[in-house]
């Protein structure tokens, strides 16, 4: 088999293999949740910096062993990458706020609204045509996140509410998901033209040197403990990136992509036995609604582009 093989034509053993780096990396992900969630109360642009920086460490060390490296961040489309930094650390920064408000199963669960909007997205800005099929699963998945939602959202109609972090919480996690959704479609166009690595180092440097600008805006000092945690998130989420590329490279996607939802198994079980979250009724509910209009979405993609193939053979001029 040649180097040059389409994902997902190298047989069962890379499908599985892919599989099982898929979800090493979703393992690892939630490891980075926990770590960030374990370190407190720490400003957001304080916890996007150590998540952005000390990811770099793991990613350049993997590109260094692959001999990639000296190419890695040449580009003739800097804007493009700048842009989708801001993107991507203004999504970052909202979902660490929401992930040290809200109990770690549900904060994992609605960032699964991600997804959902990128189509919605899809069509909006760049008038991809969407049929009843995803409108439905949207539609459908949509519900499943105001149901996980909606204990938080009806304390706004009480005094109380008003000061409850946990609405804070909700609302930071679902316009985080938001704009990692416009994030997802700034990286859509990069990967025409640009190479993984040059998009992930390229992201973690402007996601590093923007969250400096949030130094005057109460950074606080760090105990040891808090220090090692949130160095260590950052670690996983370079690792993660890592694994979860290489993830991609082993099957198709989508084999691959819907087990990012056996997160929400790893949130619920890390969440009870380290913070003593236990998952309300609501979480699981709308969490399986979403999940299931999730892997819909996959599948539908997946069978969009099996119709494309065989329609681009069927046109192509016979020799």
């Amino acid at each position: 088999m040649t180097s040059g093989a389409e994902p997902g034509t190298t047989g069962g053993h890379d499908t599985l293999r892919g599989i099982a780096l898929k979800i090493v990396s979703v393992a690892v992900f939630v490891g980075m949740q926990t770590c960030i969630k374990a370190a407190g109360d720490v400003p957001a642009g304080q916890i996007v910096f150590f998540r952005s920086f000390f990811a770099i460490f793991p990613i350049i060390a993997f590109l260094a062993l692959k001999g990639q490296l000296p190419t890695a961040f040449v580009t003739k489309r800097p804007f493009n990458h700048v842009a989708r930094g801001v993107v991507g650390v203004g999504a970052m920064g909202l979902g660490f706020f929401a992930l040290t408000r809200l109990p770690l199963p549900e904060a994992i669960t609605l960032n699964y609204a991600q997804p959902l909007l990128v189509v919605v997205f899809s069509s909006v800005f760049l008038g991809e045509s969407i049929h009843v099929y995803r409108w439905s699963a949207v539609a459908v998945g949509l519900v499943g996140v105001l149901i996980i939602s909606w204990p938080e959202l009806t304390l706004l109609n009480s005094d109380e509410g008003l000061d409850d972090q946990e609405v804070l919480g909700v609302m930071a996690a679902l316009v985080a998901a938001a704009i990692s959704a416009v994030a997802m479609l700034l990286v859509r166009n990069l990967v025409q033209t640009e190479k993984t690595a040059t998009i992930v180092l390229w992201f973690s440097s402007t996601a590093s040197v923007l969250s400096l600008l949030t130094l005057p805006f109460g950074w606080q000092a760090l105990t040891p403990t808090q220090a090692a945690l949130l160095v260590m998130a950052g670690f996983c989420g370079g690792l993660g990136q890592i694994l979860m590329t290489s993830a991609y490279r082993h099957a198709e996607a989508s084999v691959v992509a819907p087990f990012e939802y056996t997160s929400m198994i790893l949130g619920v079980v890390v969440g009870y036995f380290i913070f003593g979250d236990v998952t309300s009724l609501n979480t699981l509910i709308g969490g399986a609604i979403v999940v299931a209009a999730g892997i819909f979405i996959i599948w539908r993609e997946r069978q969009l582009g099996l119709e494309r193939t065989r329609t681009r053979k069927v046109t192509l001029p016979q020799g």
